[in-house]
């Protein structure tokens, strides 16, 4: 399965890593890791995920206050969101 992330689901990751790089060197570096370990597993097992409608479901980062809104299409797997666990819930329906 082939991950495809969302454009602005690429933006809410960049904001973070930048503003986690400014607090303590490599706290950035560590989340984009974490994304990249958690899109490599749901790539492996994409039914992974607690389902938030038809269509999506949600998977939590360990370390860090975000999930990852995800579905599958095919043989990709997109990533639309990835979202603070504590902000706007849904807020990125109109992405779907």
């Amino acid at each position: 399965m082939t991950p495809e992330f969302h454009p602005a689901a690429e933006m809410e990751l960049a904001a973070p890593v930048k503003i986690g790089e400014t607090r303590s060197l490599g706290l950035g570096r560590d989340l984009e890791e974490e994304v990249r370990r958690v899109t490599e597993l749901l790539c492996d097992m994409p039914q992974l995920g607690q389902p938030v409608d038809s269509r999506h479901r949600k998977f939590p980062l360990n370390r860090f206050p975000f999930g990852l809104i995800f579905r599958v299409d095919g043989e990709l797997l997109r990533i639309i969101a990835i979202a603070h666990r504590r902000q706007r819930p849904g807020y990125w329906t109109a992405r779907a």
